[in-house]
């Protein structure tokens, strides 16, 4: 299992398009991806899981891999949330 802890900064995230960006990238891998903020942990290859995460930008979450590409799956998630 891979974890990490990171920073969200993506311009206009509060607009539906990083979202489903975020689920395609994390649905291009075979491990079990979450991300998670403050007590909930929700599934990043779903649509309308990662819609109700309501994640802000600043804000620091962590991601969570668990699979036999976690550690690209991870850096390429973040790679993409870390925008700047």
């Amino acid at each position: 299992m891979t974890k990490k802890m990171f920073r969200v900064s993506i311009p206009q995230f509060d607009e539906a398009r990083p979202v489903a960006e975020i689920v395609q990238t994390a649905s291009k891998f075979r491990s079990e991806i979450f991300l998670i903020s403050g007590t909930k942990k929700i599934n990043a290859k779903s649509i309308m899981g990662m819609m109700s995460l309501g994640l802000c930008n600043d804000e620091e979450i962590e991601i969570e891999a668990s699979g036999c590409d976690e550690t690209d799956a991870v850096d390429s998630i973040i790679s993409y949330m870390s925008q700047d």
